[in-house]
């Protein structure tokens, strides 16, 4: 057997090369206890200069004891938090602003048309085209721009003094511009993004942003603010750190230059860019391979996010044996054929003063879904995706690390991953099984790649019993019949709980993140009955998103806590966005935030 045969078969393989005298020594190893320490995929390696990165697996020593695999060769990306841009109010007026780039939002109402030529209307934008030397209006006269919501358009000035580019961005009509919209993205962040595009595309440093003509009370120009620059953090992102040249924004700082109060203002600056951070951190984590982002890194991750605020921050990550102990033979079901140890992790946000109220987020962490011996297989499977099924988990790190900038009264929040890999091999979960949850429920597996809502069952029993959670949020990558049903724009939300129901409702328009209430149609758990067990772990294919729903439901006592589950299986990827969204981070933590007000 060759030492990369050997890599490719796994644990058996692993063990007959410790018992294979002449392959050791040939690896610069003397003992079978050296080659477990180093790996098997190192010492395959150095036997045969095989240079996958995709095969490192677990090695078992004599007393059967497992050494975690490694990726020598794996890319390490970028460190966990991204270059930040100094973002900060001005009382400075943009017909002054000498930077690199200036940016105005501007409305429909700022310009006329008559006979199919359109100018500018408005005296205040005629003021900033005089002190930018007429670009304004060549702006308009190039690109027949009218502020219509999304348009933008960019000019190079030809003073020598001033911005070097102005940009305009169109936020449709006035009487319809708010801080914050009933369905998705406020315009604002959309102006942020432009901006922040714009200074990508031209190598700004120093940029400017300022809005035109609106009637915006001093409250609501403070809000704008923070949209701004939640938008322009957000929009900065890019996901190059696992390219041979990774490359940071080169923006040094932005002026917002909306008026209004400056300590509002600061205050709602704050906000938005810690929302964006945390959605940021949730991108970061979704877009990296399964071999590099793994139960361990999830784990190592809310480390960092403990480290950094240690003051209201406290992480506990159980083991496989501690697991064991709980009885969350679901959860460990899943976890079997992996070589990867499972990484159960509870990271638990305690606020300096009073506690009002107790929550939980669980967010599904299956680091790779290979679908199990029901191998995701055949075009549209999806497979090569798999590392986005930690989706969910990706959006309650990214909510936690929100909640340690930004640090809110009141609430306890409890955020639970139950993370694996869902894998295939002989000792890995069979369709026909029986598992026994963390409650004693019994559940047959009739499906090994519906495992996700097997691996929340035990988490949120966790958050009832060990967390004492008053409400929950499960959040999870977790149908594709959800895709079907809702497309790649926004997640669909399940509860039993009309006033939880509304409350995410309305976290998710002020993180500009769509949610749309499904039904909880209970004559539908028909079809998870078993004739063995307590129940099966998938229903048929009518109504699928449903039926996953009542099956966690069936592990919350909805009589005692309030529940809600969030199937994010669409919108957590979207390739015209350019991947990894970091949809759901903002708005948990928006909810979470909440909690502690009421």
């Amino acid at each position: 057997m060759s030492a990369s045969r050997a890599v490719i078969l796994g644990g058996k393989a692993a063990q007959q090369l410790l018992r294979l005298p002449s392959l050791a020594p040939a690896a610069g190893l003397s003992t079978p206890a050296a080659v477990a320490r180093r790996g098997l995929g190192q010492a395959a390696q150095r036997y045969s200069g095989w240079q996958g990165r995709a095969f490192g697996v677990s090695a078992m020593a004599a007393s059967d004891e497992p050494v975690t695999r490694t990726y020598p060769y794996a890319p390490l990306g970028v460190p966990l938090d991204p270059k930040q841009t100094e973002i900060s109010w001005s009382g400075q007026s943009p017909s002054s602003f000498d930077g690199d780039l200036l940016v105005l939002g501007v409305c429909e109402d700022a310009f006329a048309t008559a006979d199919e030529v359109t100018s500018i209307a408005s005296e205040e934008l005629k003021s900033f085209d005089a002190a930018l030397g007429g670009t304004l209006t060549d702006i308009v006269a190039l690109h027949d721009f009218a502020g219509k919501t999304g348009s933008s358009q960019t000019l190079r000035c030809g003073g020598s003094k001033g911005p070097r580019y102005v940009t305009l961005c169109g936020l449709g009509p006035a009487n319809k511009l708010k801080v914050v919209v009933d369905w998705g993205a406020s315009p604002l962040q959309a102006l942020g993004s432009g901006a922040a595009a714009a200074a990508k595309a031209h190598k700004a440093k120093r940029v400017g942003v300022a809005v035109v003509g609106t009637n915006f009370s001093d409250d609501d120009t403070a809000a704008a603010a923070g949209k701004v620059a939640n938008g322009f953090v957000n929009g900065a992102y890019e996901s190059t750190r696992f390219k041979s040249k990774s490359k940071d924004s080169s923006v040094e700082s932005v002026a917002l230059m909306l008026g209004g109060n400056e300590a509002a203002a600061a205050s709602a600056v704050q906000h938005g860019q810690a929302l964006a951070l945390g959605a940021l951190l949730t991108r970061y984590l979704v877009e990296a391979p399964p071999n590099v982002c793994t139960p361990s890194y999830l784990a190592d991750t809310a480390a960092k996010i403990a480290a950094a605020a240690p003051e209201v921050m406290k992480l506990e990550v159980l083991e496989r044996e501690d697991c064991e102990a709980l009885g969350m033979g679901l959860y460990l079901g899943v976890a079997a054929a992996s070589a990867e140890p499972p990484k159960f992790i509870h990271l638990t946000y305690t606020p300096k003063g009073e506690v009002k109220k107790r929550v939980a987020i669980v967010g599904k962490g299956l680091t790779f879904d290979s679908g199990g011996y029901n191998i995701k297989a055949g075009a549209g499977s999806m497979i090569e995706m798999m590392k986005f099924d930690m989706g969910g988990s990706g959006a309650a790190l990214g909510a936690a690390k929100v909640l340690s900038l930004l640090q809110p009264e009141g609430v306890e929040v409890h955020f639970v991953v139950a993370s694996c890999e869902n894998m295939v091999a002989g000792s890995g979960l069979r369709p026909g099984d029986i598992l026994v949850a963390s409650n004693g429920k019994t559940v047959e597996v009739n499906n090994t790649d519906a495992e996700g809502r097997l691996t929340l069952a035990d988490a949120l029993l966790f958050a009832q019993k060990q967390c004492g959670a008053e409400a929950i949020v499960d959040i999870a990558t977790l149908t594709g019949a959800c895709m079907i049903a809702l497309g790649d724009g926004m997640g669909g939300m399940w509860s039993p709980s009309d006033e939880l129901a509304a409350s995410l409702s309305a976290a998710s328009k002020r993180a500009g993140e769509k949610l749309w209430r499904m039904p909880l149609e209970d004559s539908y758990f028909e079809q998870l009955k078993s004739g063995c067990a307590d129940m099966k772990n998938t229903g048929g294919r009518l109504g699928g998103s449903i039926t996953a729903a009542l099956f966690l439901k069936e592990y919350v006592d909805t009589d005692k806590v309030q529940w809600s589950h969030l199937d994010i299986a669409g919108p957590v990827w979207r390739d015209k966005d350019g991947g990894a969204t970091g949809f759901g981070a903002q708005l948990l933590a928006e909810w979470a935030m909440q909690q502690g007000q009421q």
